[in-house]
């Protein structure tokens, strides 16, 4: 008689985890838990599993181990994104997953735009491939985040005078500056997630997208506690 595992409920995080000034990650929706992966991995002997057992938390561990990576494609997660559009072009970079974005040919873009808080300010220093990222002092701090706020709240000024023109919002918007917030919707499986994860929540990645990554990475925790084990002892490296 088999056994099935019983595993300790893991804490889920709130669908929504604000991340930023004005940002957000939200889980819409998920087909993704541990079976899936086992499930497809089991089918090449036809054998379709119903429930974890002891034996098949080794399998998934052995599979990540080895780098046998589509049984964890067999699964799913949507979330619902709003981030600085230089987030979200470094985001869209990762091709396997599928997005759909705000449109700002369709919709007036809102007034919501990034300024990182004073810790979050920070200089340059070293070569390319080699940077280092070190905080300012307060007072430059401020100065930039003035700096900031007062070329938004020109920018935006100059587009809301361009639509009341009537100036087409796809032109009207080329106005506005990368540090507008957009929203995407964002749809991939596990092996993909971990992939983003791998290079996005990482110490060379920028500090802005490192903290979307690490909401994330909350959610898949949450959904997929096995794997994401395995994931996290076997380096962080993608199957």
């Amino acid at each position: 008689m088999s056994t099935v595992i019983e595993r300790p409920q893991t804490m889920s995080p709130p669908d929504r985890i604000d991340v930023l000034d004005q940002g957000f990650v939200r889980l819409d929706g998920a087909l993704a838990d541990d079976l899936s992966v086992v499930k497809a991995a089991r089918v090449s002997f036809g054998v379709r599993k119903t429930a974890m057992e002891p034996a098949d938390e080794g399998l998934i561990r052995f599979l990540m181990r080895e780098r046998h990576g589509t049984p964890f494609e067999h699964n799913s997660f949507r979330f619902h994104v709003r981030c600085p559009i230089f987030v979200a072009r470094e985001w869209f970079r990762h091709r396997l997953g599928s997005f759909n974005e705000l449109s700002g040919r369709y919709t007036e873009l809102p007034e919501a735009f990034y300024v990182p808080a004073p810790e979050d300010v920070r200089t340059q220093v070293g070569k390319p491939g080699a940077y280092t990222f070190e905080t300012v002092d307060d007072e430059t701090a401020e100065r930039t985040r003035q700096r900031l706020q007062d070329s938004y709240e020109s920018a935006y000024a100059t587009y809301r005078a361009l639509l009341d023109d009537g100036v087409a919002k796809e032109v009207a918007r080329a106005v506005l500056p990368v540090g507008i917030y957009t929203e995407f919707f964002w749809t991939l499986n596990a092996r993909s997630l971990m992939n983003f994860l791998s290079l996005r929540n990482a110490e060379t990645a920028q500090r802005e997208i490192r903290r979307f990554a690490e909401a994330v990475e909350q959610h898949f925790a949450a959904l997929m506690p096995v794997t994401h084990a395995a994931f996290v002892a076997r380096e962080r490296v993608a199957p």
